[in-house]
């Protein structure tokens, strides 16, 4: 009788198979963590990801008011077909739309009275995918966990913050050039 392997439904969000693993931990709505994400493509050229493995963890703040919703829909969308590039394009239609999903100054404005499926439908309207059916699946809970501790356990109080191969790096930060990035990874 062979032994049943348990695999998770979501597809994990990293990119690149190199040895280095450079790690970063990322709030949907944060302006630090948009910065930081739409640097990611030019720093994964080709030659690059032969080196370097770039892995995006969620970290859920909670002076972000709709921070652990859109959580879930980025983890939801990594549940689906080519679930990575699914919850990439989730990711990069918040981080480029964030006056849509986040509150004025974290507490006022007409994001007030929309609901979560609100969110959901604006998400979906813009990326074209389906988002709510897997936003509501109960695995997701367990995977927001994982990357909550995982924060957790290495210290991540804000975002954007850097890991190099299990190891925050302070000297990197959302505002350096990809050089910069490359220098302290090397």
């Amino acid at each position: 009788m062979s032994a049943v392997i348990a695999r998770s439904p979501f597809e994990p969000l990293v990119w690149g198979n190199g040895k280095k693993l450079f790690e970063i931990f990322l709030e949907p709505t944060c302006p630090f963590s948009a910065r930081t994400f739409f640097k990611l493509d030019d720093f994964l050229s080709e030659e690059r990801s032969e080196n370097i493995a770039l892995r995006i963890w969620l970290h859920s703040q909670p002076w972000h008011v709709f921070s652990g919703i859109l959580c879930r829909v980025i983890l939801g969308a990594s549940m689906q077909k080519n679930g990575k590039s699914a919850a990439k394009a989730v990711m990069g239609a918040i981080f480029a739309n964030k006056e849509e999903f986040e509150l004025h100054e974290h507490r006022t404005g007409p994001l007030l009275f929309e609901t979560p499926m609100q969110l959901i439908e604006k998400i979906e309207k813009i990326t074209d995918l389906s988002l709510a059916d897997d936003f509501q699946s109960l695995e997701i809970d367990a995977e927001i966990k994982r990357h909550t501790k995982y924060s957790r356990q290495n210290g991540i109080h804000s975002s954007p913050t850097f890991m190099i191969d299990g190891l925050v790096n302070s000297n990197i930060s959302s505002g350096d050039p990809i050089e910069k990035w490359l220098r302290e990874i090397n």
